[in-house]
């Protein structure tokens, strides 16, 4: 790589907190014009290098090159300043302003202490379309999906006209056909001599958009190769260190009789008469498009959203849910896909997110059980391998798969006889992914109905025992194991005629 060519080197690397070494002595060097993708598991090592990038974290030792020239950032602004963009995978945006007023926010055009709404409005409006975006500039962030915002953070840096990009899990929220707009996207920022650094867990999306790769494991750099020649197992391998050969096992369990059963519900707005039952010991699958309705139809089935028409039974017995608290009373537990914004108290210890949904159970005369509170919690961190194994330790300290653990932990301890998993391997890493589904296997082998929403097929079709594909708030017949396959699920989830 000549010096002419490499837009970023940070040479010799090494971030020490106390009492964890984060990275240790990694080279990194990314060209102009290239998508360099970042892999490897959850702890590795690739937020804390970005955070340096971007001047969130000081290095304890080590030196950083943009077009080579040494360069010390210190705070963001400091990297901004340089060209920089980050684009999170958690959404950092403000729900209260329109779309426009987030992609230009801090940098609003204007004159004279007048801002120019139109010119900002018309240029959101061309970046967005370039995007592919079905989003207007006008719209309040907060009303719009998960999917949506995330495109709406991907335009801001975007029209920031970056020299350098980091993406981290751009499409942990995004359906295949808005991946493909994104993927659009950034090989013209690429054509156009941007150098873009991509983080993914997703090795066939990584496999599809990157020139290079780099692989990190435990702090270190493992290897950096080009994408040509490398396969996916190889990929796997070097980001864990060993051979993953079942990342979506299929654990045997006897299937009882039904213990949810939905008839004929809708909401009113996002779906209509839908009809499906989860019986014990099963893993229903409930895929489709974003924006198909899936997530509506549990967030109804926990109180979340009104229920219009229709009912929801469990054990034969019809439910009256007007909020979660009842639902939780009923034995119904809801994972949801917003992990950062619905599923943790990012400031609370893994012991008190964990205990949070049976603090009354643990009480007495209105007092916590603090040794029925640790006991609680020690025994959720030592069945689910939650690392590191320290109940007093803050929850948003954790890696992903981790905080993932704990949630479902979380809703475990409340004992419920239905298991509503919603993306539960969002943006986590193939080793992590394959101890939740490890976890879920062991709940469906002693007898818990589980109702898993996904997005990716390989993992519906490797884990489900049956699967109801959604379209436009309808849902399809039950897809046996026998009957499953991507062709047959994309189907149902596209065409008019199918479903």
């Amino acid at each position: 790589m000549t010096e002419a060519h490499c837009a970023l080197d940070m040479r010799g690397i090494t971030k020490t907190f106390p009492g964890v070494k984060a990275l240790s002595n990694v080279n990194f060097k990314v060209k102009f014009g290239t998508v360099h993708a970042v892999v490897g598991e959850n702890g590795a090592g690739k937020s804390t290098l970005m955070k340096v990038l971007n001047g969130t974290y000081a290095p304890t030792s080590g030196t950083i090159h943009i077009a080579d020239k040494e360069v010390r950032m210190r705070r963001p602004a400091d990297a901004q300043a340089l060209g920089i963009r980050m684009v999170h995978q958690e959404i950092n945006l403000v729900p209260d302003l329109s779309v426009a007023e987030n992609v230009f926010l801090g940098r609003m055009p204007g004159r004279m202490g007048y801002l120019h709404r139109s010119e900002m409005i018309a240029r959101t409006t061309a970046i967005l379309e370039e995007l592919g975006a079905v989003v207007k500039p006008r719209e309040r962030l907060g009303d719009l999906s998960i999917s949506q915002q995330q495109l709406v953070e991907i335009a801001k840096a975007y029209a920031a006209n970056p020299r350098i990009i980091v993406l981290d899990e751009p499409t942990s929220s995004l359906s295949d056909h808005e991946t493909a707009a994104l993927f659009r996207i950034l090989r013209k920022m690429r054509d156009d001599g941007i150098a873009i650094i991509y983080i993914s867990h997703r090795v066939k999306e990584v496999l599809q958009i990157a020139d290079e790769v780099t692989v990190l494991r435990d702090g270190a750099m493992i290897e950096t190769r080009p994408i040509s020649g490398i396969t996916s197992a190889e990929m796997i391998r070097l980001m864990v260190g060993r051979d993953v050969s079942n990342v979506f096992p299929k654990t045997p369990a006897t299937v009882g009789e039904p213990v949810l059963k939905v008839e004929n519900i809708s909401d009113g707005v996002h779906f209509r008469d839908v009809s499906f039952e989860v019986r014990a010991g099963e893993i229903l699958g409930l895929t489709g498009l974003v924006g198909a309705g899936r997530t509506e139809v549990a967030q109804t089935i926990f109180g979340l959203s009104k229920l219009v028409e229709g009912k929801v039974s469990l054990n034969g017995r019809t439910l009256s849910i007007a909020t979660p608290a009842d639902a939780v009373r009923a034995g119904i537990a809801y994972v949801p896909e917003d992990r950062k914004g619905d599923g943790i108290i990012p400031e609370m210890t893994i012991r008190e997110n964990i205990s949070l949904p049976i603090l009354r159970k643990l009480s007495r005369i209105g007092r916590i059980s603090g040794s029925a509170d640790r006991a609680l919690a020690g025994k959720y961190v030592k069945q689910f391998a939650i690392s590191p194994p320290d109940g007093e330790r803050r929850i948003n300290l954790l890696s992903g798969g981790n905080q993932q653990k704990a949630v479902i932990a979380k809703w475990l301890a409340a004992k419920p006889s239905v298991l509503i998993l919603d993306e539960p391997t969002r943006g986590v890493d193939v080793g992590a992914k394959a101890e939740i589904h490890n976890i879920i296997g062991r709940l469906v082998g002693e007898g818990m109905a589980v109702l898993m929403i996904s997005s990716e097929l390989p993992e519906v079709m490797g884990v489900c025992d049956r699967v109801v594909v959604m379209r436009d708030g309808r849902a399809s017949a039950p897809l046996s194991r026998e009957e499953l396959s991507e062709e047959k699920i994309m189907t149902l989830a596209t065409d008019e005629e199918a479903a």
